[in-house]
C-alpha cells in the first residue's frame, strides 16, 4: 500500500459582473512607448479575439476582494468534501497580487491564507495557511507542494486554492486588458492508501530567468497622461508566446517519461487558459514531439467566455467538469489527466492526476 494525494471536493467562484468584448469599445489604447494607437477600436477588439478566443470575462465589483473571492471557493470545495473545516492541516492560496486596495497596490499582510482561515471561522491552531506566487501556474505548483506534505505523511487534508483579481491591475489603456480576468478554484486533497497508483502521480516543474524573467511584470500605465503611481501588470506576448510554444511541450514530455506513461493514455490536458490559440498549438506540438497526433476534444476551454483569470482558471475548469458544466467534457474514475500552466517567472508545471 502507497500514500497517494487524492482531491475529494471542489469548488469555484465567478464573479457574476459579465464584460464583453464590445465594452471596450470606449478604450483609449496605446503603444507601450506612449503613443496613442492609430487604429479604430472595432479593428483592435476584433485582432484579440482572433487571437486569444476571449469573448468576455468575468470581474469582480469593486468592493469584493481576492480573499473574499478566495473564501467563496474554498467554502464550495468544503462542502463538495463534505468535511469538518476545522480537520484541515493547511490551506495553500495561489495568487499573485493579494488584495489590491485603493490605489491598485497590493495588501498581502496577513497572508490571503489566513484572511481564508478566518472567513472560514477555523479555530485549529495547527491548520497552517500561507500563500505562494508563482505567476499562473501558482495553483498546480501549490498541489505540488500539498502532495509533498501529504506523501510525507505529516497531512492528511488540505484545502488548495488559485485566485486571482487581474482587472484590479489592467491598464485600461493596454490592449491585453481585454485579457485579464477575476475568478477563484478551490480544491481538498487527502491522503488515501491504495495498491493502485491514484490521485497525483508525479509532477515536474522549471523556472528560466536568464532572459525571460521580465517578460511578465508590472509597469506604468501606456497612457501618459495617466495621472497616479498606479502599478499594471505588463506583458511581453509574443515572448511568453514563443516561450511556451518551446518549452511547455518539452516539459510535458520529460514529465510523462519520467513516469512512464504514454501520451495515448492521456484521458484530459487541463492547461492554463492563457490564450486559445496558444494553448492548441502547445497541444499539438506537445503530440508531434510523440509523432501523434492531437485527439480531438481532448483539451478544455474556457478562455471565450472566462478569460484569463491566472492561478483561477485550471481548478476552476476542473470544477466545472466534474460538475457537468462544461459541455462535451467528463472525467471519470480512472481517467488520467494532465495539468499544466506557464507564466510569469517564467515558470513551468505540469503534474498527472488519476482520477
Amino acid at each position: 500500500m502507497a500514500r497517494y494525494s487524492k482531491i475529494i471536493g471542489t469548488g469555484n467562484f465567478l464573479p457574476e459582473r459579465i464584460v464583453k468584448n464590445s465594452d471596450f469599445l470606449k478604450n483609449e489604447f496605446y503603444e507601450d512607448y506612449g503613443k496613442k494607437l492609430n487604429k479604430p477600436n472595432e479593428e483592435i477588439v476584433e485582432k484579440l479575439y482572433k487571437i486569444t478566443g476571449i469573448k468576455e470575462r468575468r470581474h469582480v465589483k469593486p468592493e469584493q476582494n481576492n480573499s473574499d473571492i478566495a473564501y467563496e471557493a474554498a467554502k464550495r470545495a468544503i462542502e463538495d468534501a463534505a468535511i469538518d473545516p476545522e480537520t484541515l492541516d493547511y490551506i495553500i492560496v495561489a495568487h499573485n497580487y493579494g488584495d489590491v486596495i485603493l490605489g491598485r497596490h497590493s495588501d498581502m499582510v496577513p497572508s490571503l491564507a489566513a484572511r481564508v482561515k478566518n472567513k472560514l471561522g477555523i479555530e485549529n491552531p495547527w491548520c497552517v495557511g500561507y500563500d505562494i506566487a508563482f505567476g499562473c501556474p501558482g495553483w498546480v505548483e501549490a498541489m505540488i507542494q500539498a502532495n509533498y506534505f501529504i506523501k510525507s505523511g505529516d497531512s492528511k487534508r488540505i484545502l488548495v486554492i488559485g485566485s486571482e483579481t487581474l482587472s484590479k491591475v489592467s491598464d485600461p489603456h493596454d490592449r491585453d486588458s481585454m485579457i485579464y480576468a477575476d475568478g477563484a478554484g478551490a480544491v481538498v486533497l487527502e491522503a488515501v492508501e491504495s495498491e493502485e497508483p491514484t490521485g497525483i502521480l508525479g509532477h515536474l516543474s522549471r523556472t528560466d530567468t536568464k532572459n525571460e524573467v521580465f517578460y511578465l511584470k508590472n509597469g506604468k500605465s501606456f497612457n501618459p497622461d495617466f495621472e497616479g503611481d498606479n502599478f499594471f501588470i505588463k506583458m511581453q506576448g509574443r515572448k511568453v508566446y514563443e516561450y511556451a510554444l518551446v518549452y511547455v511541450p518539452d516539459l510535458i514530455k520529460r514529465l510523462l517519461e519520467k513516469l512512464n506513461i504514454s501520451i495515448e493514455d492521456i484521458d484530459k490536458i487541463l492547461i492554463h487558459q492563457a490564450n486559445e490559440k496558444m494553448d492548441f498549438a502547445i497541444g499539438e506540438r506537445l503530440y508531434k514531439l510523440f509523432n501523434k497526433p492531437m485527439p480531438e476534444n481532448i483539451m478544455p476551454m474556457t478562455i471565450n467566455k472566462l478569460g484569463n483569470s491566472s492561478v483561477a482558471t485550471i481548478p476552476t475548469m476542473l470544477d466545472m467538469i466534474l460538475k457537468g458544466k462544461l459541455e462535451n467534457h467528463t472525467l471519470k474514475k480512472g481517467d488520467i489527466t494532465i495539468f499544466a500552466s506557464v507564466g510569469a517567472g517564467m515558470n513551468i508545471n505540469a503534474l498527472v492526476y488519476k482520477f
